[in-house]
């Protein structure tokens, strides 16, 4: 009996956090439906966009509750993993802007910046949550390095999307998955790298090279091309 109790107890602790893991992720749902519905509301984009924002959001809830489940801190998804939960619902109505047809006005432009630049802002505070609780985990510094990777590609996307630069400008924000199939072709790659601080700044600038650029897309000049 000693025995089945001592089972039993993780178990049910561990389907509790699941469980509360879930509410964090229901409540992060309502964020995103609340800025994806105000960006439809005020700017007027396509009726899919909505369904675009909220499957991206789906999507990455499955890959926290896939991948994460065994590392969060609790109860629920810990309280550094919260604050990057709260930063991906600024960053995927954003991201779904960059699966919506190309020629977006100013107005739009300048909306994708705003947005972008708080979630960018707000970067670093997970890990200094992290620190202060001592909840820092390997899935949550990897959720965080995927938010980022993930605002960088769809950045890099918006700004191809406008007609104003080259495909070229994609492979800033592409970069992180390049490396991820050159991992599938050369298993060496997938070795975990150390925690490096220098990446972190450099997936930083990344994103703000890219929003400089959206703000200056509206020149008349096409970068990337002979005149």
């Amino acid at each position: 009996m000693t025995t089945l109790a001592h089972n039993t107890g993780p178990r049910r602790w561990a389907t509790a956090t699941r469980r509360r893991a879930a509410g964090d992720l229901a409540v992060a749902l309502v964020a995103v439906l609340v800025i994806t519905v105000m960006t439809r509301w005020l700017f007027g984009v396509s009726h899919t966009y909505v369904a675009k924002s909220i499957g991206l959001y789906f999507g990455l809830a499955a890959l926290i509750l896939r991948s994460g489940s065994d590392e969060f801190t609790g109860p629920g998804l810990g309280p550094a993993n919260r604050v990057t939960l709260g930063r991906s619902t600024l960053v995927l109505p954003m991201a779904a802007l960059a699966l919506e047809p190309p020629g977006f006005p100013d107005d739009v432009r300048w909306w994708v910046i705003a947005v972008s630049t708080v979630a960018m802002v707000c970067d670093g505070i997970d890990g200094a949550v992290a620190r202060r609780t001592g909840t820092n985990t390997v899935f949550g510094a990897r959720f965080d390095m995927e938010l980022d990777s993930f605002l960088a590609l769809a950045l890099s996307t918006l700004v191809w999307r406008s007609g104003k630069v080259d495909l070229w400008i994609v492979l800033i924000g592409a970069f992180r998955y390049l490396f991820v199939v050159a991992g599938w072709l050369w298993p060496a790659l997938t070795v975990e790298l150390p925690v490096s601080q220098r990446r972190k700044t450099v997936c930083v600038l990344n994103s703000a090279v890219l929003l400089l650029s959206l703000i200056h897309i509206s020149e008349p000049t096409r970068l990337g091309m002979s005149s």
